[in-house]
């Protein structure tokens, strides 16, 4: 009963904003509190979780969405993005500009959590895209596909990461093991599969729209990348300082590596970089980050009603139930390991929920079955990427930055997640005759 339930609620979400016209947002609203009474949860309660949901969800990503959005404007007022774009063109050329921007999030994926990973990047697929006159999609999913795999199933991730704990597994080999079947899983779900979707229209915002600079005005190419690049540098550095200095894991360290604390120091170097050392005044870069928060604030409040469901979802349980009633099924652990991760990740929305919850009912099945446990912690990682859809964060993130009807958000971002999780699945399988 409690999966029809939730098929029920979810299928209802989807007619209110199609069929029902209903703002997005209103609708995660109406919905969760429907689904939390249908869910048992008691009424006094359905309020706290909704509003603890929403303040997770912007508590963690408020920061860095809007202070992404001030950055990438400022990119590409100041004409940054055009040189970024022009050194790509000339290094890779315009026919394998996917390659180059799939390589780009890979390596920018391994230490940036996934939501900060795809506000910085953004603002440069679509400088591209603006410049070289692209499909929006066509040229975006392949990054966002790298992002979506080194987030399932590479540490030092959250849930692959916790993965590893529980599971005992060796961080090492499962780090070159996770490279192995995310090479595969990234380009069939990013250039591969991008093909099928060249001709699907996406109009972007304006707000990362590359002005219009001479080039004798253009900012330099160091200055460019540094301006750009530079949370994923500080992150990158923060990260592999403790592994190869383990003296230096200190408070400073942690306070550093934060993600709002990367972005504050970042922007302060773009205004100063790009802004004030270009000629322009604080009051003309001010007025850039202003413009740039009116564009993302639809963002935000759908991305916290995304959030308020998936926490009634969490409090009603829902997630142990569904573990419960496939816990016993006859099935190699590695597979059952992933299909569990993947019916909690496609009902509850949440890939970290669906990892960790997935553990806690896997690990014993480790010692008594045999499998490898850094394989294990691949498994459940793919499950937990499964058909991404309106009850993930991701989903709507995707589909308002990139401005995608529903049917084309589903037929892009939520194949691409699947298409991730099922090479994910395969490239396990082949790997424990192995190993």
């Amino acid at each position: 009963m409690t999966l029809i339930i939730v098929i029920l609620c979810i299928l209802l979400l989807i007619l209110l904003i199609t069929w029902g016209r209903l703002n997005a947002f209103l609708a995660f609203l109406l919905i969760s509190m429907i689904t939390g009474l249908c869910l048992g949860i008691p009424p006094e309660k359905i309020a706290q979780s909704v509003q603890k949901g929403i303040g997770e969800t912007l508590g963690s990503l408020v920061i860095v969405i809007v202070l992404g959005a001030m950055l990438g404007k400022i990119v590409a007022e100041s004409g940054a993005a055009r040189k970024i774009t022009d050194v790509l063109m000339h290094s890779f050329g315009e026919s394998n500009i996917q390659w180059a921007l799939m390589l780009t999030g890979f390596v920018v994926g391994i230490p940036l959590f996934y939501n900060v990973g795809f506000v910085l990047l953004v603002p440069l697929i679509f400088s591209i895209v603006y410049r070289l006159k692209l499909p929006a999609v066509y040229v975006g999913v392949p990054m966002l596909a790298a992002l979506s795999v080194t987030h399932g199933f590479l540490p030092p991730h959250p849930s692959p990461t916790a993965l590893v704990q529980q599971f005992h597994a060796h961080m090492g080999k499962t780090l070159l093991l996770g490279i192995l079947i995310a090479i595969p899983a990234i380009i069939l779900a990013g250039p591969l599969f991008a093909r099928t979707l060249k001709g699907m229209d996406s109009r972007l915002p304006e707000t990362f729209r590359p002005a219009e600079v001479h080039e004798d005005h253009l900012p330099g190419t160091f200055v460019s990348f540094s301006a750009s690049l530079l949370p994923v540098i500080l992150l990158a550095f923060t990260t592999l300082l403790p592994l190869l200095l383990p003296a230096s894991d200190g408070p400073w360290v942690h306070f550093i590596s934060e993600p709002s604390v990367v972005m504050m120091v970042s922007l302060g170097f773009a205004i100063f970089t790009l802004g004030l050392r270009n000629g322009r005044g604080m009051k003309k870069v001010m007025d850039i980050c202003v413009d740039a928060v009116k564009d993302v604030s639809i963002i935000l409040l759908i991305v916290s009603g995304a959030g308020a469901l998936k926490q009634i979802f969490i409090d009603s349980g829902v997630s142990e139930v569904i573990a419960g009633l496939l816990q016993h099924a006859p099935l190699h652990p590695l597979f059952l390991g992933w299909m569990i991760a993947a019916t909690i990740r496609v009902c509850i929305g949440s890939a970290t929920v669906a990892g960790l919850t997935t553990a806690g009912i896997i690990a014993p099945l480790i010692a008594t079955s045999g499998v490898d446990p850094s394989l294990m912690v691949l498994s459940v990682g793919a499950g937990s990427l499964m058909f991404s859809h309106v009850n993930d964060s991701g989903f709507w993130m995707f589909k308002e930055y990139f401005n995608l009807s529903l049917k084309d958000t589903l037929r892009s971002w939520s194949i691409m997640e699947t298409i991730v999780s099922l090479v994910g699945l395969a490239g396990v399988m082949a790997l424990s005759m192995f190993i």
